[in-house]
């Protein structure tokens, strides 16, 4: 009896040990940074890209008398509620006390591709920093510099209320091992240059296999049915299907992918509405080029079947309609 309880007890230990090592933040070193000299136009390209201001956005009662548009208070407050408890977005705006405003470029590019905010602690994966992982560096240079142009906005935002064990964040150490590498987007070498921008923009700062791809019972992304729809996250509906197949978006040529990006008119004579008119107004605010490009890479993603079942008839979107929009941290 000795002899199990001090296996027990070796086994625990080490299981511990295992743990703790398993867990221990990683972070890039300034050394690999790029010498680069930011560029404030393509930062606040990105961070439309990226529809940052579609979370992070301060809620009404929080915007104040300044003459600025409202998405530049990035002082968060919005939620996000999911299987996994529920999500309070954080203050994002250059704020020293309540945002990020002492964060140095390296702190924010630890958290975009790591997921490891400053002092080692690691942040929830509602913040996708599972996409953010593949932009440049000098893209998140350049989203660092646009985000510290904006007015500071001093708001305290709640902490997550998180059921166990999701409220175990050294536990993110081990999901962070699984899902998360820190490499930038490579480029296909078999595909265009216009293919892999497109493959860029959706994988990368727009993040759109976030809502669009089902999860495993922990949150990670089942790579073999990426964006072949999900259920939304707070479990009322589905989000759509936009593979080129004939559950998703088969019947759309590239042009009407471009036309819906910019106007929000679908093949059908429906128009966009839900929180996917959001998504829809900052793509309409990009390039032509780079809507060519999201077009030219969904028509290249392989066709799948539904991942997830309908919705009932009176609740089910339209092609892309009601596509829940980006995620808090």
């Amino acid at each position: 009896m000795r002899r199990a309880l001090v296996a027990l007890l070796a086994l625990a230990v080490a299981g511990a040990v295992a743990f703790y090592v398993l867990t221990i933040p990683r972070s890039i070193e300034a050394s690999a940074l790029a010498d680069h000299v930011p560029d404030l136009a393509n930062g606040k390209y990105m961070f439309i890209a990226g529809g940052c201001a579609e979370c992070h956005a301060a809620p009404l009662k929080l915007c104040d008398d300044r003459k600025t548009k409202e998405k530049e208070l990035l002082g968060g407050g919005r939620c996000l509620k999911t299987p996994f408890g529920t999500f309070n977005v954080p203050n994002i705006s250059p704020d020293k006390e309540t945002g990020i405003g002492r964060w140095s470029t390296l702190d924010f590019i630890n958290a975009m591709r790591l997921g490891i905010a400053p002092g080692g602690e690691h942040l929830y994966p509602a913040f996708p920093y599972t996409s953010y992982q593949r932009m440049s560096f000098e893209d998140l240079i350049d989203l660092k510099a646009y985000l510290d142009s904006l007015p500071p906005v001093k708001s305290e935002v709640a902490e997550h209320d998180l059921a166990f064990p999701f409220n175990i964040r050294r536990a993110l150490g081990l999901w962070q091992r699984l899902y998360v590498g820190g490499t930038s987007f490579l480029p296909d070498p078999h595909a265009s240059a216009e293919v892999n921008r497109g493959a860029y923009l959706v994988l990368g700062p727009g993040h759109c296999s976030e809502c669009h791809s089902p999860r495993n019972l922990i949150g990670g992304i089942i790579a073999d049915e990426a964006f072949a729809g999900a259920r939304e996250p707070d479990g009322k509906g589905s989000v759509p299907n936009i593979t080129p197949s004939p559950d998703g978006i088969g019947d759309w040529t590239s042009e009407d992918i471009v036309y819906f990006l910019e106007t929000g008119d679908m093949p059908d004579y429906d128009t966009v509405e839900g929180s996917m008119v959001a998504v829809q107004k900052n793509m309409a605010k990009l390039t032509a080029e780079d809507r060519n490009a999201i077009a030219a890479y969904l028509k290249s993603l392989p066709p799948r079947p539904d991942a997830v079942p309908k919705t009932k008839p009176s609740q089910a979107p339209k092609n892309l309609k009601d596509m829940p929009q980006g995620e808090g941290d």
